[in-house]
């Protein structure tokens, strides 16, 4: 039975058509859900057959494919009382062509083997057969973060600490009940100078709908999956196959409270999967991975049909926005009255309605996730390409989400072209206009 409040419970790291769904929402109700620290606890975890694990999928009553499905962030809570995180690079020998899907032990040779956490640093992570510390990753540089009670700046800290933390990693990590990974905090990271303070700004690393395929929750993106086509392992995908994905892993740091995700349908039901929550990010991620927590999230859910949007579309808050995005209604008065005077001068009418809106684009490397942002832009805008090359140079911009490949195009769409594609309310909500 559909329900107008659903509270998401359970974890997977596989997801596509053959996914269970864990539950059912009705259009324009709420969705709760538990987070896990999804990023370094999977790559630690040499049984996630992906980099992230994500909440079980929730089927959106009357979602039909070609439908979007329209999430509207209401809250992110962090639980956890620590993170930690850091650069990293594959260790060989303990992976099978892609270190993130099939992770290997390098004493007995098990492909996903089950593992165990004793003690804590670099080898706490063990395998249940054979007792072989294993790892597909080796942290070049890491460091272990603790947040204030309010959760409202978080503070690098020294050796001493992050090993009395590691000590009770579970506790400090608030891992949820169900949780499937180890605690990155059992390693122990300190290589960074302690004392560095950061602003909490939570955001969602990988949020959406399930894709038409199966596949690794981490790699349901352009830039990831690519990693998929003609891989040595089950989940390995033919090219083509790479159109199907929903591109939910963005990591794109404006994917916070407050924010409106309006994501794709390819799969009957929608399947919206909620994880990789952080405390903060820069834009590019560019040290390949963030600050990892436990998490409360709240969704709201609204059902767009045939919206026939190929990847994400995302409305930032206001002052997320791009300084040139911003449309006439949020202008100062002195910029309205210029613009006005100039009109008014030379005879024509100015253009107040149009709104921005943000595309996600994604590919292997940045250029083709711009190819890919702007050709998703023309065909939401219904306009040329040269005319969105244009009004993103003076209307919005290109902003990176995550290196290697994902990027937003930003720039102001007409209304009555929003309108008709069903998403103006939406839009004109967001900015008040």
């Amino acid at each position: 039975m559909a329900k107008r409040s659903v509270y998401s419970k359970g974890f997977v790291d596989i997801i596509g058509p053959r996914s269970e769904f864990a539950g059912k929402v009705d259009d324009g109700g709420t969705i709760v859900a538990r987070t896990e620290p999804a990023c370094y606890g999977p790559m630690i975890t040499p049984e996630m057959k992906s980099g992230h694990t994500v909440t079980r999928p929730i089927r959106v009553v009357g979602a039909e494919i070609g439908d979007g499905i329209a999430l509207k962030i209401r809250d992110i809570k962090i639980d956890s009382r620590a993170t930690a995180s850091g650069v990293s690079v594959p260790r060989k020998g303990s992976y099978l062509g892609d270190p993130f899907v099939a992770k290997k032990c390098p004493g007995c040779g098990t492909l996903n083997p089950r593992t165990r956490v004793e003690g804590f640093g670099p080898d706490a992570v063990r395998c249940r057969k054979c007792g072989t510390p294993v790892s597909a990753f080796h942290v070049t540089s890491g460091y272990t973060m603790i947040f204030g009670d309010r959760r409202r700046v978080g503070v690098t800290c020294p050796k001493a600490v992050a090993e009395l933390i590691a000590k009770d990693a579970m506790a400090w990590a608030r891992l949820p009940r169900d949780a499937l990974c180890h605690p990155i905090l059992a390693l122990a990271l300190a290589d960074m100078p302690s004392g560095i303070v950061t602003r909490v700004r939570p955001m969602i690393g990988n949020i959406g709908t399930i894709p038409a395929v199966d596949m690794p929750s981490s790699h349901n993106a352009g830039d990831f999956g690519q990693f998929l086509v003609g891989a040595p392992h089950e989940y390995a995908l033919a090219r083509e196959d790479l159109a199907k994905r929903t591109d939910s892993h963005m990591d794109i740091d404006t994917v916070g409270e407050g924010s409106i995700l309006i994501a794709p349908v390819k799969v009957d039901g929608a399947g919206v999967i909620v994880g990789d929550a952080h405390a903060m990010q820069g834009d590019g991620e560019i040290a390949g991975h963030t600050t990892d927590v436990s998490s409360e999230v709240t969704l709201e859910v609204e059902l767009v049909k045939n919206l026939n949007n190929d990847g994400p579309i995302l409305l930032p808050n206001p002052e997320d926005l791009p300084p040139l995005a911003r449309p006439f209604q949020l202008l100062s008065n002195d910029e309205k009255r210029e613009a006005q005077r100039l009109a008014k001068e030379f005879g024509f009418d100015l253009r107040t309605d149009l709104a921005p809106v943000q595309a996600v684009g994604s590919g292997a490397n940045l250029n083709e996730a711009v190819e890919n942002g702007l050709d998703r832009m023309t065909r939401l805008s219904g306009t040329t390409l040269d005319e969105v090359k244009n009004l993103t140079t003076i209307t919005g911009g290109i902003e990176i989400g995550r290196l290697p490949g994902i990027i937003q195009v930003t720039m102001q769409v007409p209304t009555a072209r929003l309108e008709k594609i069903g998403i103006a309310h939406l839009v004109k909500r967001q900015y008040q206009i």
